[in-house]
């Protein structure tokens, strides 16, 4: 090993140095007088204090170095959320101001930073919106999120003008504008695989004034889910039926026209969701599903219209009898933008209710069965959708007596709808969409009825020819407006003219 250098000896060099340069001095001058003892000692004591002064400025300078140092490691400390340690006290006060006004200067910033990231946490700067695990785009963001609180929504509103020109007078309606709903999502992702995700909706713009169709606030979905694998996943709370297109991806921006179509409002009733478990999860790529077993229908709500009055949506529900319902989707991913898929609903909706007719009281078997299928296609700027459903309602002779209207013993609706995209033809590169549409509905909540009730004369029996136009400054605004032609087997209907805004964020 190499000995450590030997570090000089500060006064024995300048008295080293001394002598020399008077040994020096007295060859190149014999001559001259030999300076004395006293004047040597002068000259040591003279270097004696540049040596001092040498110390000095050095040990200035270390304490220096050690209070920048200080400062890095505070501004280390700062930065996770803990208190910085107590600077040591520099030998220069305003050389100490000026490194901790530096320091300050640093700390504040790497604070707004740690601020801005925590919000980007909550309010990404940038949303990418698509649906996840059936979930609409826009109520998909919390499973998008690292960790932590994610908010979102959307709504949407809209005027209505009702063509009541050749209606019977008992069927004219006035013309409306409605705030339709104001929708906040509020999502918690605890960690990589337990998320809750929660949607509180405002409709009709009021709190209800003892009406409901004035207004009401509900609690559209609160589940959890546990994403064990991609293939089986849990999810329990109150859950959104697993039907149609609209049922799940109800926000604005996502179907045509102002009002969401009737078959997907009255055959497969929206926004139906009840309380359960079940799973979910994708089998193998492009092939998923989902399957829950949900409280069943309550048949004192049935009514003319169907099945829609007797979702519970998870108030006080009546969980006597159960359902299933469930669900499977496949995208092929060798044809991007094609979807088939079908879905059901089974259960029984008599809830242990007690129905009193003229051979006294009953409590009946209300199996309600539903059964769906659906096709969607995007090529480029071109949309397809159609969809099929059909119902059927046990022991309907009795709800009908008791209830004093006829219910339907069978359900049925159906609808195709094309769109298509013109901007691009007009405004080369734009990021705007413009497309006109057209919808064709036929449904009949009566499709057949008990011996002895009537049918109204095909007043339940209706077809419905609608187009429009949606156009989207921007992925997350819609304006529409569309027109409706509406018949029944009895006669001509109100037409409507809507013309409304929606929003998604």
């Amino acid at each position: 090993m190499n000995a450590p250098p030997v570090r000089p000896n500060p006064l024995r060099a300048a008295l080293s140095t001394a002598l020399l340069s008077v040994g020096i001095a007295g060859e190149a001058a014999a001559a001259q007088k030999m300076p004395s003892v006293e004047e040597l000692w002068k000259v040591i004591q003279q270097q004696q204090q540049e040596i001092e002064a040498l110390k000095t400025k050095l040990g200035q300078t270390e304490t220096v170095q050690k209070e920048v140092k200080q400062e890095v490691q505070d501004l280390k400390t700062a930065s996770k959320g803990e208190a910085p340690s107590e600077p040591g006290k520099p030998a220069d006060e305003a050389g100490k101001k000026k490194v901790k006004s530096e320091s300050d200067r640093k700390t504040d910033i790497l604070a707004a930073e740690v601020e801005k990231l925590k919000t980007s946490l909550i309010i990404p700067e940038k949303r990418e919106y698509k649906s996840m695990y059936g979930m609409a785009p826009a109520a998909s963001q919390v499973y998008m999120n690292k960790r932590g609180l994610s908010i979102g929504g959307y709504g949407e509103f809209f005027y209505t003008n009702f063509q009541n020109d050749g209606v019977e007078k008992s069927l004219q309606r006035k013309n409306t504008a409605d705030m339709a709903r104001l929708v906040l999502y509020a999502g918690y992702k605890f960690n990589d695989w337990i998320v809750l995700n929660n949607e509180i909706e405002f409709e009709h713009g009021s709190t209800g004034e003892g009406s409901e169709e004035k207004g009401e606030v509900s609690v559209e979905f609160s589940y959890l889910d546990f994403l064990f694998d991609p293939r089986a996943n849990v999810r329990t709370g109150l859950m959104l039926v697993p039907m149609g297109f609209i049922n799940e991806i109800h926000e604005p921006t996502f179907f045509h026209g102002n009002r969401r179509p009737e078959v997907e409002q009255l055959i497969i009733p929206t926004t139906w969701r009840e309380m359960g478990v079940g799973v979910h999860g994708e089998i193998v790529p492009g092939l998923v599903y989902r399957a829950y077993g949900i409280n069943g229908l309550n048949a004192e709500g049935f009514d003319s219209f169907g099945i829609r009055e007797g979702r519970q949506g998870g108030s006080q529900a009546l969980a006597e009898n159960l359902a299933f319902t469930g669900r499977v989707d496949y995208m092929p991913p060798e044809l991007p933008g094609l979807m088939v898929g079908a879905s059901t609903f089974l259960g029984d909706a008599g809830q242990g209710n007690v129905f009193m007719t003229a051979a006294g009281p009953q409590k009946p078997n209300v199996f309600t069965q539903l059964y769906e299928g659906h096709l969607q296609w995007h090529y480029r700027g071109f949309e397809f959708r159609a969809l099929g459903a059909w119902g059927g309602i046990g022991d309907a002779a009795i709800l009908s007596e008791a209830k004093g209207e006829t219910v339907g013993s069978s359900n049925y609706g159906w609808y195709v709808e094309g769109a298509y995209d013109v901007l691009p033809w007009l405004w080369q590169g734009t990021t705007q969409y413009l497309a006109p549409f057209v919808r064709y509905q036929r449904y009949n909540t009566l499709a057949t009825v008990p011996d002895g009730f009537t049918d109204y004369d095909g007043l339940y029996d209706r077809r419905i020819y609608q187009a429009g136009l949606t156009y989207k400054p921007i992925t997350n605004i819609v304006i529409k407006a569309d027109y409706q032609n509406i018949s029944s087997g009895a006669g001509q209907l109100p037409g409507q003219f809507n013309l409304g805004v929606g929003f998604i964020y």
